[in-house]
């Protein structure tokens, strides 16, 4: 299933606000044709502490001001931080440890990746 332009938006919000704070391998999975329950994951690392903090609050930030709900928060702890929006997009954010152990991309394997392409730095 293709995503509305609004998803767009908001899922390119998202990916733009974790870039933004350094964010590392921000990866987005669209999940609507193997869950019944969730659209899409957004996952990035981030070092723990201050950068996963400085990460969701930029995310939440320009999530919102793009027109998703309010996040609820699940965690947080030093490895892994996860944004709920709704039941549409979910925002993992975790160290790079967390992110090996558990696998996420590898546990959704059968869900599409999405490209959302870095902007070329103009010098």
């Amino acid at each position: 299933m293709t995503p509305d332009a609004q998803t767009l938006t908001q899922l390119q919000a998202i990916v733009d606000a974790a870039r933004e704070r350094r964010a590392e391998d921000v990866t987005v999975l669209d999940l609507t044709d193997v869950s019944s329950t969730l659209e899409y994951f957004v996952i990035c690392t981030a070092t723990a502490g201050l950068q996963l903090n400085a990460v969701q609050e930029n995310i939440r930030e320009k999530a919102m001001a793009a027109g998703l709900p309010r996040p609820s928060v699940e965690g947080p702890s030093e490895r892994w931080l996860l944004l709920a929006f709704g039941g549409s997009v979910i925002v993992h954010i975790m160290t790079k440890d967390a992110r090996e152990y558990y696998d996420l991309e590898g546990l959704w394997s059968d869900a599409r990746a999405m490209d959302f392409p870095e902007p070329e730095v103009k010098v």
